[in-house]
């Protein structure tokens, strides 16, 4: 792992080329809670897309992984998230890339794309449906969840699901809770119409975080929309129907 200063926070990213050469580069941009190993080396994405001829650049999140850990709320909006990703691509002097987000990543990914629509090729959004434009994010309970003494005192199903997986991954807890606290923004209906980047959608079809990715479909010109079989919102990320529609997508892709 390599790090650079964005606007004052460390942030950590991997940069890995294909061997035969340097291939055109993907950011990835991984989930709440996660990493850029738990979400895209783990589930061997990375592998999976250096085999396809790409170069694969993946960030830890601010808040997150080996990134630094701003506890203002105000750190995590999702348009200084995105930025992020853009001061990344500057500092390794990559003009356009296509750009993968999970969840959370997905709406950085979408706000990038709509704050930077010439530096980013084509859009593929995992794990995020309809909640991108209807809600504000996942719940702000599961801010209370990660603040609450031990896992033993969450009861609700979904915060309980999301603090086990902070600890399973190692996050900090009052980090990731100004996370969830801060990064609530949405698009509007007219400003997901304004995605005018070839746009990939896939959701687990036993995902009950994203929404529905069907009803964002509709409103994002031209997009392609993928049913995970059988997958929730953390089976989808690394599975294999997820991956073969990614790949096909980026091969048909201008």
């Amino acid at each position: 792992m390599q790090t650079f200063d964005s606007a004052g926070v460390p942030i950590a990213y991997l940069d890995s080329a294909p061997e035969e050469g340097a291939g055109e580069p993907i950011v990835l941009v991984h989930g709440f809670a996660s990493n850029h190993a738990v979400n895209w080396v783990n589930t061997l994405w990375v592998k999976t897309l250096n085999r396809a001829g790409r170069r694969v650049i993946a960030l830890d999140n601010r808040g997150h992984g080996q990134s630094g850990k701003p506890r203002d709320p105000a750190a995590y909006a999702s348009g200084v998230m995105a930025e992020d990703v853009r001061r990344l691509m500057d500092h390794l002097g990559v003009e356009r890339a296509d750009v993968m987000g999970y969840s959370m990543g997905a709406r950085i990914t979408a706000f990038l794309a709509l704050a930077h629509p010439g530096r980013v090729r084509a859009v593929m959004l995992g794990g995020l449906g309809i909640h991108l434009v209807e809600g504000v994010g996942l719940p702000v309970g599961i801010a209370d969840a990660l603040e609450a003494p031990s896992l033993a005192d969450v009861t609700d199903p979904m915060q309980r699901m999301f603090r086990a997986f902070a600890e399973q991954t190692g996050g900090d807890l009052q980090a990731l809770a100004a996370c969830i606290r801060g990064s609530r923004q949405t698009l509007t209906a007219e400003q997901a119409a304004a995605i005018r980047q070839p746009t990939l959608i896939c959701v687990g079809t036993k995902d009950d975080v994203a929404g529905d990715p069907h009803a964002l479909g509709a409103l994002i010109p031209g997009a392609q929309v993928v049913d995970i079989p059988g997958r929730d919102h953390n089976l989808a990320v690394g599975d294999r129907v997820h991956k073969e529609a990614v790949l096909a997508f980026l091969e048909r892709r201008p």
